[in-house]
């Protein structure tokens, strides 16, 4: 349920189409209670979901080949490969270097939560200002679960997703270390998008998984009750400007 502070009135749901729709509705219809200190607050979340959802789809439709660490990639005109992940080069600007991952694709290779943290830098470069971008996200370094404090990832627990939610699908028989499991963005419409598996139900990520399973292997993979999204109260303010229902 969608709740604004000083009895502020939501908006209906004609104020939305397409996938802000069904974000909106989403949010609307969940048992979990969803409090936002102001209309804009509450837009900026909805923008910021739908711009999750575009960066795993354009990462989807991209180049980048999927790698665990000893083989992994990035554009080395951009970034420093390091023992901890990928550091940024000083001399380039953070909104370029996120923008360089989705144009030249064929540079990159990594592994699932890599891409879900390069997912989340790209929606929030669409949804806030460029120059808020390189003052907050300086001096980046990425792979795996390695992210800037002011990008501000919450994980909960519960299976109430929104669409723009970053869930986890787990393999405990797995095979290889890289597959104990998958990190995927909640598209909507039951589909999920996974660096390494592709765009696929609930049930094909676990059909996926389960050929990614040790010999032998009798536990099939499932997906767990949780869910991380992005702090939208400290993320609203450096939107690139004020948001309402015209």
């Amino acid at each position: 349920m969608i709740i604004l502070s000083n009895n502020q009135n939501k908006p209906g749901v004609s104020s939305f189409f397409g996938v802000q729709r069904e974000i909106y509705l989403a949010l609307e219809s969940s048992p979990e209670t969803h409090q936002y200190d102001s209309m804009h607050e509450l837009l900026f979340d909805i923008l910021l979901r739908e711009n999750i959802i575009k960066a795993a789809r354009q990462l989807y439709a991209s180049r980048v080949e999927f790698a665990p660490f000893n083989t992994s990639r990035f554009n080395p005109r951009i970034w420093r490969g390091t023992k901890y992940g990928y550091l940024l080069d000083p001399s380039v600007l953070p909104s370029d270097a996120i923008m360089d991952v989705f144009t030249n694709s064929w540079e990159y290779a990594f592994e699932c939560t890599t891409a879900i943290v390069l997912i989340f830098y790209k929606a929030v470069l669409d949804s806030i200002s460029v120059s808020r971008f390189n003052t907050l996200f300086q001096g980046l370094l990425v792979w795996d679960w390695n992210y800037d404090h002011d990008l501000s990832i919450v994980t909960k627990r519960g299976r109430n997703f929104i669409p723009g939610d970053v869930v986890y699908f787990y393999n405990p028989d797995y095979g290889h270390p890289v597959w104990t499991g998958e990190n995927s963005v909640y598209l909507g419409g039951g589909m999920f998008f996974g660096h390494g598996v592709g765009m696929e139900s609930e049930a094909g990520m676990i059909r996926a998984l389960n050929t990614l399973r040790k010999p032998g292997a009798t536990r099939d993979a499932y997906l767990i009750s949780q869910h991380s999204r992005l702090n939208v109260k400290y993320l609203s303010q450096f939107a690139k400007r004020p948001l309402s229902i015209v």
